[in-house]
Order: structure tokens, then C-alpha cells, then sequence
């Protein structure tokens, strides 16, 4: 059984002062989880604060996005290879936010995930329709796009090599992103098995292998029942990653199935 995943996107929130916090009610109240693998993405001038009050704890750190250029006169942009720097063991790809804010493409978002994996760092690759796209029946070719277009561009090293560092997907409806909404948990695991076999139409092991990762307003109170699906491996998590218990609650309903799983 594939071992759960949260990961918390902090997005543009966070002071020095206030993170010191948040990391330390974090540390304490999730350092009794073993059953699920626990991260937060932090804004980049807070990696190296991160690396510094997690290391050595049960909580993995990375970055929210990375250039899709190796290095150049990119100004303002942070390639993979700096964020490794900082220990980082994710990064997010292709965030809806992302997508909608700076025009960054289908292609765009393909180039940076292969940039994520030649730094040794495990990329957790973003899709996701619109509400009106949903409303017209087009979720599962948006996705599908999204999909194959990550997939067309990897030649059989990177896949190889995304399978090695267990690369991450993470659907998340747009309509459902900070809006309170989301997905039941039937319409997530329809969209996370039409995921699974996309991957798997070019690399079953690797689909079988691969963490799916729900995100779109996941909280303490409807994580249990989205979890609970068998294709839906965990979450990624954006307002609640901000409140330590709510996170902590996220993640003890991570670590339920494989707690039933062990019962049986």
C-alpha cells in the first residue's frame, strides 16, 4: 500500500517571527505520526529557515515552484538546483494559481517538473479544470492535456528517473481552491483513477507506484472521507496547513486507511 503524503502549500503567507511558531506547534504535534509522510512548501526566502527547524524532525520542507530554465538571465526566477541547495525534497509544479497568474503553460509546466527531477528533488505535478470547464463537461480533457503533455515530454531516462525520486500528482480543482468548496470524495476518485491510468497507459509500475494527492479546500472536516478512496493518497493542503491543529487533524486522517490496512 502506498504510504499517504500531506504536504501544507503555505502560498504567500508567513513572517519569520510567525513561521518560528507554526514550525514549532508543528514539530511537536505531528512528530508521534509514523504512518504518513508529512511536508510543507514554504515561500522561498523562508527555505533556509526551514531547513534550519526541521531538520532532524518528521517533516520534509520545499519550495512552491521552480524556473524551467537550468540557470540565465532570468531575473527573479529560482532554479530547481537552488532550491536543492536548501535540502529541499519538493517542489510544486504547475499550481493552478501558477498557471492562472503567470501564464505559465501546459509545456511550461512540463519543463519545469523535468528541471525538479535533474536536481534530485521529487516534483509534485499539479492539474485541474475550471468550474466552467467542469460545468461543460470538460474536466477529463483538460486533465487529460495537462497530463499528456508532462508525459509526451518524458523520454524513458526521466521517466525512469521521476519513478526513482517517486514523483508526485496532485489534482486539484480550480472551482475548489480557497473557496470552501470541493470535490465529494466519488467525483475525486474518479478523476484520480482517470489520473492513475493515464501514467499507467505509459508506465504501469510507475502508476502503481505514484502518490495522487488531493487539493482543493481539504480541512479537518471532509479529509477523512476523501482519504478514504482508494486511488486518493493523501492531500495537498493550503489554508489548514496554516493552523497547526487543523494540519495535524488533516494528517491523522492521512494515516487512517493504513491504519485499517495493518488491521486486517
Amino acid at each position: 500500500m502506498r504510504t499517504p503524503l500531506v504536504i501544507g502549500n503555505w502560498k504567500m503567507h508567513g513572517n519569520l517571527a510567525r513561521n518560528r511558531m507554526l514550525f514549532t506547534s508543528l514539530t511537536l504535534g505531528l512528530r508521534d505520526l509514523q504512518q504518513v509522510d508529512i511536508a510543507i512548501c514554504v515561500p522561498f526566502p523562508y527555505l533556509g529557515q526551514a531547513q534550519l527547524l526541521l531538520s532532524g524532525t518528521n517533516i520534509a520542507w520545499g519550495a512552491q515552484n521552480v524556473s524551467q530554465f537550468e540557470e540565465g538571465a532570468f531575473t527573479g526566477s529560482i532554479s530547481a538546483e537552488m532550491v536543492a541547495d536548501f535540502e529541499c525534497r519538493f517542489a510544486i509544479i504547475g499550481h493552478s494559481e501558477r498557471r492562472a497568474l503567470s501564464h505559465e503553460s501546459d509545456q511550461s509546466a512540463a519543463n519545469r517538473f523535468v528541471q525538479t527531477l535533474h536536481a534530485g528533488v521529487t516534483p509534485v505535478f499539479c492539474v485541474g479544470e475550471t468550474g466552467a470547464e467542469r460545468d461543460a463537461g470538460l474536466a477529463k480533457s483538460v486533465v487529460g492535456k495537462q497530463m499528456r503533455t508532462l508525459l509526451d515530454s518524458l523520454v524513458s531516462e526521466n521517466l525512469a528517473l521521476a519513478g526513482r525520486l517517486g514523483a508526485v500528482f496532485s489534482y486539484e480543482p480550480v472551482w475548489a481552491i480557497g473557496t470552501g468548496k470541493h470535490a465529494s470524495p466519488a467525483e475525486a476518485q474518479e478523476m484520480h483513477a482517470f489520473i492513475r491510468n493515464l501514467i499507467a497507459a505509459r508506465a504501469p509500475e510507475f502508476a502503481t507506484a505514484s502518490r495522487i494527492l488531493y487539493g482543493g479546500s481539504v480541512n479537518a472536516g471532509n479529509a477523512a472521507s476523501i482519504f478514504a478512496m482508494p486511488d486518493i493518497d493523501g492531500g495537498l493542503v493550503g489554508r489548514s496547513s496554516l493552523d497547526a491543529d487543523s494540519f495535524r487533524q488533516v494528517c491523522e486522517a492521512a494515516q487512517q486507511p493504513m491504519r485499517a490496512s495493518a488491521a486486517l
